[in-house]
């Protein structure tokens, strides 16, 4: 239960921005758009839209939460910036949620038949953004950047439940394993990240929000001048 906390909750580190205003576990508001790029101009006006719809000035918040990765570098830093500016102009706590968390969430434990839980995101390489979770709901160790040749030793054992945006390709590398898709898109539901985000306030384990990039970013050393 997340009593009469109300809570802003956004995630820009996939293909997409996505927003969420919460009183308690009532969802006030919601927004998504699917995107490539384009996300710093985007972000705040779906704030803004939501926060008009819940009814709800920025400083009458409690919380703000946000994802802080694994996913695009530019959509990380985007939501990691929002979320900090935010709380520094309100003196609102911001908290940041992982990506791998969120995707998890939503898959409660009673729906998941007694397999552990796979969240793979997609990195736009040939590798993927994997971490394991207990069929009970805990994690299973970090999350980490894996090579389709090391995905098999990484996963534990036994059944699996895949979920994510990247987890019909790894289906596609287990396919000797007892695995099942999880319903529905494998998208990160900004819900999820402001009850997870309300969840560890509470609990006190509460980190302010940094980046979970799990790769170096994609930068060349520039030439020296001649």
């Amino acid at each position: 239960m997340i009593a009469a906390m109300k809570i802003l909750a956004f995630d820009c580190a996939g293909r997409g921005c996505s927003v969420a205003v919460l009183d308690g576990e009532r969802v006030l508001a919601t927004r998504a758009e699917d995107m490539e790029r384009g996300q710093a101009e985007r972000l705040m006006p779906m704030i803004a839209s939501a926060l008009e719809e819940a009814g709800l000035a920025p400083e009458k918040l409690d919380l703000i939460a946000v994802t802080t990765g694994p996913g695009g570098f530019t959509g990380i830093r985007i939501g990691l910036a929002t979320a900090r500016g935010l709380a520094l102009a309100t003196g609102i706590p911001a908290v940041g949620v992982s990506n791998f968390a969120a995707v998890a969430a939503a898959v409660p434990p009673e729906k998941r038949g007694g397999r552990d839980l796979v969240a793979a995101i997609e990195s736009k390489r040939e590798e993927l953004f994997l971490q394991a979770f207990a069929a009970s709901g805990p994690a299973l160790g970090d999350g980490a950047q894996i090579h389709p040749r090391d995905v098999t030793t990484f996963l534990p054992k036994g059944k699996l439940l895949l979920a994510g945006d990247a987890a019909a390709r790894l289906a596609g590398l287990l396919k000797k394993r007892d695995i099942e898709l999880a319903p529905g898109t494998g998208a990160v539901l900004p819900a999820q990240v402001a009850r997870l985000g309300a969840a560890a306030f509470k609990a006190g384990n509460a980190a302010p929000p940094r980046p979970l990039y799990l790769r170096a970013p994609d930068t060349t050393t520039p030439k020296a001048a001649r």
